[in-house]
């Protein structure tokens, strides 16, 4: 796939059949596996019976009127509040990596945490080790656990740039 589809998965050229037709046997194979998190079942995230059903709750407890008064929202100056809204923001697709600007944060000596969840399909977290790879950084701590109350919570390693990678332990959505 990644020969004849030359790295390109989202826009692919509608001549290429061959990386068209990969792609649709990939998608085949995955559409009932749960993207977000891939040792839970795939499940409609309306049903209480859900892992992510939390996510649907939390939409009523956020537009709960004393919920709102509790946090001081002023009234008539948010709408209603939506997980992931991606209805009112347009957003434009035009940066097709965003190792550029890491790297330059980097030399501009900003520190910086990336961080995946390990089960987590949407953000790969090997993906992540492979563009941190492309900037030929040296490991100055290599992988070693770390721990909330004794437990190991995921895995990290540090770079000579500032850049710390971190993985967290069976987690999905960590950037919400």
């Amino acid at each position: 796939m990644e020969r004849i589809c030359k790295g390109n998965y989202v826009n692919v050229d509608s001549l290429n059949t061959k990386c068209y037709k990969l792609i649709k046997d990939y998608q085949k194979c995955l559409h009932k596996l749960n993207k977000y998190h891939i040792l839970l079942p795939d499940c409609d995230i309306t049903s209480p019976d859900c892992f992510l059903y939390r996510y649907t709750l939390m939409t009523f407890w956020a537009n709960n009127k004393s919920v709102r008064e509790a946090l001081q929202v002023n009234k008539g100056s948010i709408g209603e509040w939506v997980q992931c809204n991606y209805k009112n923001i347009s957003y434009n697709y035009d940066i097709k990596s965003s190792v550029a600007y890491h790297m330059k944060n980097s030399i501009d000596g900003y520190r910086s945490l990336i961080y995946n969840g390990d089960h987590d399909m949407m953000v790969p977290f090997l993906a992540t080790q492979a563009w941190i790879r492309s900037l030929n950084y040296s490991i100055t701590d290599d992988w070693r656990p770390w721990m909330i109350n004794d437990q190991i919570a995921g895995y990290t390693r540090s770079y000579s740039n500032k850049m710390t990678f971190a993985t967290i332990k069976a987690s999905l959505l960590v950037s919400t």
